[in-house]
């Protein structure tokens, strides 16, 4: 039997690619390595752009997520500023006429909306099933799977890798730029209300984020690995000490200097790496979300990205003609329309590491400089928001 495509991985990226689908007439798989009803045995939280909640509104899932308690903060501000050196920059939601600039989303919130609606959909689904090799000819492209101890071979016109892993698709060539780095990331409870600000900071070490969620924040604190294993080391106290040094003076306002959060919980850290494949088409194939990029969790682009790719990616199939899914010179197309998001998404935050992350003394004036024209300039801030919010096209 031949399908017109097959989506291998059901995560959030994968989920929406499968919806923006759902009601086509297109004869789409979707396969997925969780059993069915398993959302993952921990949480996390994912920072949304409001292009984002568009997208997800438009696939009618984001009432079931907004419904859930504490799984959606709306962020109405953002503060960008650098340790050791002048200059500020804040994003407000209303000066862009916006009702939130993101959200912060439950990722088991999010999943299970996404996988409660496809199940509504009745579309064919995968649950606990592993691929093994994806394979391709000009015709038709092959998913090898193995599901409940069976080895099933599917043909299809097209095969979309949305499950962050690439390792099924051969001869795939993947970059990697390790930024020797650690992410320190957990939950903090504020003394006063954050009011839905986010705040970003740079420092000598790499940024630090924190991000509203529910009535707390939940941090990212980059810094080198040696130092991410003596902070975890600390005791609550002293970490969130420490945390508060660095972030200094841009939380006034929000609690005395030594005394801005109450609690910590949930400390864990992980590595930092780029990742990303020059082309996310090849022979019948597409790589969507992590598959094709893993980008540093700064400003919060690689997720946004993949979702935006994952509803292009439906549109270019809505208006192809079935027997042409899957052609060379429609592949093509998509990533021509979606290579200037995808660079200007990857360059973005590997950018600001390069110029922020980076701790010399001689950068600190004209960094500041930059925060402070952003600010001033309200054409200039407009038009960088909107490329946060929507991407570029």
């Amino acid at each position: 039997m031949l399908h017109d495509v097959v989506i291998v991985g059901a995560g959030p990226v994968g989920a929406a690619t499968a919806l923006a689908l759902a009601e086509s007439g297109l004869d789409v798989v979707t396969i997925d390595a969780r059993a069915q009803g398993e959302l993952g045995r921990g949480d996390r939280s994912l920072a949304l752009s409001h292009g984002a909640r568009l997208i997800f509104e438009r696939l009618g899932v984001w009432g079931d997520v907004a419904a859930v308690r504490d799984a959606v903060t709306p962020i109405a501000k953002i503060d960008v500023s650098q340790q050791g050196g002048f200059g500020q920059v804040r994003l407000d939601a209303l000066e862009q006429g916006v009702p939130a600039l993101g959200y912060v989303v439950s990722y088991r919130a999010l999943q299970a909306a996404l996988d409660a609606t496809i199940a509504r959909s009745g579309r064919h689904f995968m649950h606990g099933a592993t691929v093994s090799k994806i394979s391709s000819t000009p015709a038709v492209a092959i998913v090898e799977v193995e599901q409940d101890g069976t080895n099933v071979e599917l043909t299809s016109r097209l095969v979309v890798v949305a499950d962050g892993g690439t390792s099924a698709v051969p001869g795939l060539k993947r970059r990697r730029h390790d930024y020797q780095q650690v992410a320190l990331v957990g939950k903090l409870w504020p003394r006063e209300p954050h009011r839905g600000i986010a705040f970003e900071r740079f420092t000598p070490d790499g940024p630090v984020a924190l991000l509203p969620e529910a009535e707390r924040y939940g941090f990212v604190w980059t810094t080198t690995p040696a130092r991410g294993d003596a902070l975890l080391a600390l005791p609550d106290a002293e970490f969130m000490a420490a945390l508060e040094a660095r972030l200094g003076a841009c939380l006034a306002g929000n609690g005395s200097p030594a005394q801005t959060f109450l609690r910590v919980a949930e400390r864990r850290r992980f590595e930092l790496a780029l990742e990303y494949v020059d082309d996310v088409v090849t022979e019948r194939i597409v790589l969507l979300g992590n598959a094709a990029q893993a980008l540093h969790p700064i400003a919060g682009q690689g997720f946004n990205l993949g979702v935006r790719d994952a509803y292009e990616l439906a549109q270019e199939l809505l208006a192809t003609p079935r027997e042409e899914i899957g052609a060379k010179e429609r592949l093509a197309k998509y990533a021509r329309r979606r290579r200037p998001d995808r660079i200007a998404g990857i360059a973005f935050t590997h950018g600001l590491l390069e110029i922020f992350g980076m701790d010399t003394p001689w950068l600190r004036w004209p960094r500041g400089l930059a925060l402070t024209l952003l600010d001033a300039l309200p054409p200039v801030k407009r038009i960088f928001t909107h490329a946060m919010l929507f991407g570029v096209r």
